[in-house]
């Protein structure tokens, strides 16, 4: 979902812990060690595609940022990278991965 499944060896992520599994949102970043494709289970028709990542901790987060403070950003078309992680990890309450805009990285780079 959104651009997800091209996660590759090298690349940065920023981890968010599931507020819905009692996490509470924007936790760490790091470094993409592995990225393997989950192959899809034969017979069923609609599938989500699943990645499989290895990831080495760079930094914890030394602010909060989750639903709570992403959640007066409903204005989908603001272009403001707050907007934009709203937006991708908060409209649909599922685990994911997800691609974002360099503005967005920027943004989450903040709190660290």
């Amino acid at each position: 979902m959104y651009g997800g499944r091209h996660v590759a060896q090298g690349d940065t992520v920023f981890v968010f812990a599931s507020e819905i599994e009692g996490g509470r949102g924007l936790i760490a970043r790091g470094v993409v060690l592995s990225a393997e494709t989950i192959a899809r289970m034969p017979g069923i028709a609609r599938q989500t595609p699943r990645v499989s990542v290895t990831i080495s901790r760079t930094g914890l987060a030394k602010r909060p940022l989750g639903r709570r403070e992403l959640r007066h950003l409903v204005d989908w078309t603001d272009g403001q990278p707050g907007t934009e992680l709203n937006f991708k990890l908060y409209r649909q309450s599922t685990n994911k991965i997800v691609g974002i805009s360099d503005d967005a990285a920027a943004f989450l780079r903040e709190f660290f």
